[in-house]
């Protein structure tokens, strides 16, 4: 709704400044559908040529995000640090095999089953049952442990994030795809050089509508939502390093708590649980 709302506001102050200082709206809706259609059209085929086929299947995804926000709130920060602590708990008091039948089979698992959300997440699922289960099988050095999950999740980042870099090239091309716009009215504007003056001016006017188009989407929409995509990418990403974050701790041979406050302590600071929270949590799992 941001990206909606900003750009309503911008398109606001944009005309309504133009039409306040005497400018005339007609040359600008007269010649905006031509151009709307050079300017998109060269854009859509820049952007396809910038993107594979997977890639454009995750368009539609991308926008969903954009409109939605970050996948994860508080609350979840707080599912993924209860579970983490029963696994590492677990594993901390019985050994790692005893976490063999809840890696195996997650979905069937009673630790999983009380965090849902971090089940069905599948990403974070799998993850988190392919690290512990690398665990299981002697993968003890941490820093080993840290690097190959790093790249792992860098691997992740960076795919997630390549809607957000065929956007951003999208926004670099729509000002020079404007000028083609307008040279093509230029152009036009050239072949009908003996009509009236009055005539030539309008056409002139139109043909610089490209060049305000290619700018205007450049710099006010398209530009724009790429760096709104690529904030939202980065700040769920910092959700998955959240296991990274515990997983190490715990192999660093911290115990459970110190594991979870670590990464407690890294999780984005308006998403981030008090310490009194957390506790309180960790209390009430060792009661029951």
């Amino acid at each position: 709704m941001l990206i909606a709302g900003g750009f309503i506001f911008l398109l606001l102050c944009v005309f309504g400044s133009f039409v306040a200082s005497g400018g005339a709206l007609a040359p600008l809706v007269a010649s905006m559908p031509f151009e709307l259609i050079t300017i998109m059209g060269s854009g859509a085929g820049t952007f396809v040529m910038a993107s594979s086929l997977g890639d454009l299947k995750h368009v539609p995804g991308a926008l969903k995000v954009m409109f939605r926000g970050g996948a994860f709130r508080r609350d979840d920060y707080i599912e993924l640090l209860r579970l983490l602590f029963s696994l590492t708990r677990l594993c901390h008091s019985k050994g790692v095999m005893a976490l063999e039948p809840h890696i195996e089979t997650p979905m069937e698992s009673e630790i999983f089953a009380a965090s849902p959300k971090i089940r069905d997440n599948v990403r974070a699922r799998v993850m988190i049952c392919d690290y512990f289960r690398m665990i299981s099988i002697n993968l003890d050095d941490p820093f080993q442990f840290d690097e190959i999950m790093a790249r792992e999740l860098k691997k992740n980042l960076r795919e997630d994030l390549h809607i957000s870099h065929a956007l951003q090239t999208l926004a670099d091309a729509l000002p020079a795809l404007g000028i083609v716009a307008a040279v093509l009215g230029v152009i036009k504007t050239m072949g009908s050089i003996t009509k009236p003056p009055a005539v030539l001016g309008e056409m002139i006017a139109g043909a610089l509508v490209g060049t305000f188009l290619g700018v205007l989407l450049a710099y006010g929409l398209v530009g724009p939502m790429a760096v709104r995509l690529g904030n939202i990418v980065d700040e769920d990403a910092r959700f998955y390093d959240l296991i990274r974050v515990v997983m190490v701790a715990h192999l660093q041979g911290n115990p459970p708590q110190i594991s979870i406050e670590i990464g407690r302590k890294d999780i984005p600071s308006d998403l981030m649980p008090g310490f009194d929270e957390i506790d309180s949590m960790i209390s009430q799992m060792a009661t029951d």
